[in-house]
């Protein structure tokens, strides 16, 4: 058996990180996570590369930033060639494959141009964004033909759920008086979903992760299954008994301000005024959509539960890093806005828990991490763990584990997150065009501010505003005005740095720039000069030729 750890990665779609009790909800117990953070380390820290499904996914799966990878938003393709972690851990010899949700499209034609079949071995790893296809499941659209990720709708129907669309008339439907309500619409949130519990979305993929860690054990190799959870992403309805365990007198309060609905700063105010955003912040819709989102957070935990008792049973768990994250949170109202899409904690900043059962960790167990990280953090750190050679030319994510054995060797100033709003509803309202609606977030310890292309920056003092009510970006003061230019310069050396050079390494480059060694001798004047330079003969490049010049007689 080969003793390097297997690696479980389990990311809850739009999961807030401040919707789990360890990170201090008062009214929604998740037990199972907090246990995970009880034999591991918690983050309280870490951030997204982007506040959308897509853009983060390609992140997390690259170990690269958005400006770097190109998928900037959803339905945007991860272009052939971009490595991920599939690929580099494939090297040495791992099996990762996914179960669930990845959001991603493929690049069709950039294989088509390339002459890569959509349906060969290649074409299917591009498609499936590095990981071994095993079972996808991104979700349906409530109209419309199946998608190629029927998996779970063929499991319905053996279930003796048969429809059009088994997905969205069970799953993600309610049954009343013999008519089907759709999930879709807010009003119908509190309703059963029409699917019992042990055939619904959470439970299958769950039993699928358990069905391909058995079976990737069995071949002796370590594995990484990526189990995606398509919840507590909308649509935002719940199957019995997770339907009715809260109420609206288990809900937080709303994190927002009066003020914030006067702001003068053009983005912001587009995005509280979109249909969105102006539908979370009526409080019968919230009391309506939070106790549901409660309760697939539940169901979520119980069968996290479930399979990390399963993995016990058969000793799965002493050799298994297990990570627990989510890919963007929830806005669920808070600062008057719905979804995710911008940059305020509750939408950009995500729990992160990771249980390293190795001993080398035994030191972290139940330690909280306040350090800045990233989400393309993890696939740096899983490459780690499998002895794959460090690749800083392409991953731009750092190793963490030093956090996780407590010892020196992780820093990072600034956490950046991206945004691309160029298919959504302030862009048309402003009128900005697609190559300028962009926004760009980097904070530190204590400042975070974020640069709206074309408009004024925002600024927030997140040490005696951490409710980021209050927008500093036109402040006059010295001290922010300082700041802002702080920010500013880092933003720029961040974008300068090397992002796209991904087919050559420190030593390749160091090859590519010694041409005096292949005879290429530029503005030497002569031999000696050119010996006290390079440290070598231009006798020793004679030797170096194939073959002496030569010329020929008549024979």
């Amino acid at each position: 058996m080969d003793d390097r750890p297997n690696v479980l990665w389990i990311m809850a779609d739009q999961l807030r990180y401040d919707y789990l009790s360890c990170y201090g909800h008062p009214h929604l117990s998740t037990p199972n996570v907090d246990g995970l953070a009880a034999g591991g380390v918690r983050f309280t820290n870490a951030y997204v590369q982007s506040p959308v499904c897509g853009p983060s996914r390609m992140s997390a799966y690259t170990g690269r930033y958005v400006r770097s990878h190109g998928s900037t938003w959803n339905g945007i393709p991860l272009r052939v060639g971009e490595p991920t972690l599939g690929d580099h851990l494939r090297e040495a010899g791992v099996r990762t494959a996914l179960v669930g949700k990845t959001h991603m499209v493929p690049d069709a034609a950039g294989m088509e141009w390339l002459g890569i079949d959509p349906v060969s071995e290649i074409g299917v790893r591009v498609s499936e964004c590095g990981f071994d296809p095993y079972d996808r499941n991104d979700g349906l659209y409530p109209s419309g033909p199946r998608q190629e990720w029927k998996n779970y709708d063929d499991y319905l129907v053996s279930k003796g759920m048969t429809s059009g669309n088994p997905w969205e008339d069970f799953a993600n439907s309610a049954e009343q008086d013999g008519e089907l309500l759709s999930g879709w619409l807010l009003q119908n949130s509190h309703l059963e979903a029409n699917v019992p519990e042990e055939h619904s979305e959470t439970a299958y993929s769950t039993t699928r992760a358990m069905e391909f860690m058995e079976e990737a054990s069995a071949g002796g190799s370590p594995w990484l299954c990526h189990l995606s959870y398509i919840k507590p992403h909308w649509p935002y309805i719940a199957p019995a008994p997770y339907h009715s365990m809260y109420g609206p007198g288990d809900m937080v309060p709303p994190v927002r301000c009066d003020r914030e609905k006067e702001s003068d700063h053009p983005l912001f105010a587009a995005y509280i005024s979109s249909r969105v955003c102006r539908s979370f912040s009526r409080d019968f819709v919230r009391e309506r959509v939070i106790p549901a989102y409660m309760g697939l957070i539940k169901q979520v935990d119980d069968h996290v539960g479930r399979l990390l008792a399963w993995m016990e049973e058969r000793g799965l768990a002493r050799n298994t890093i297990v990570v627990f994250t989510s890919d963007h949170g929830d806005y669920l109202g808070d600062h008057w806005m719905g979804e995710k899409d911008f940059f305020h904690d509750a939408a950009a900043k995500v729990p992160l828990i990771i249980r390293d059962p190795r001993p080398e960790a035994d030191g972290t167990r139940g330690t909280v991490c306040r350090e800045l990280v990233e989400m393309i953090d993890l696939a740096p750190t899983f490459m780690a763990a499998q002895g794959v050679p460090t690749k800083p030319h392409i991953i731009e994510g750092r190793d963490l584990a030093p956090i996780l054995r407590g010892t020196e060797g992780f820093s990072r100033r600034y956490a950046i997150s991206e945004y691309d709003y160029c298919a959504l509803e302030p862009a048309q309202t402003l009128g900005v065009p697609q190559e300028d609606a962009r926004a760009t977030m980097i904070r530190d310890k204590r400042w975070k501010y974020i640069r709206c292309e074309g408009f004024r920056p925002m600024l927030f003092d997140l040490d005696s505003d951490p409710n980021e009510f209050e927008d500093l970006g036109a402040s006059r003061e010295p001290e922010h005005a300082a700041v802002m230019a702080r920010m500013e310069e880092a933003l720029l050396q961040w974008a300068m740095r090397h992002h796209a050079r991904i087919t050559a390494d420190e030593e390749r480059v160091r090859n590519v720039s010694s041409a005096m060694k292949d005879g290429i001798l530029i503005g030497f004047w002569d031999d000696e000069e050119f010996e006290a330079v390079s440290g070598f003969s231009l006798e020793s490049l004679k030797s170096k030729r194939r073959f002496s010049p030569r010329i020929s007689g008549s024979g």
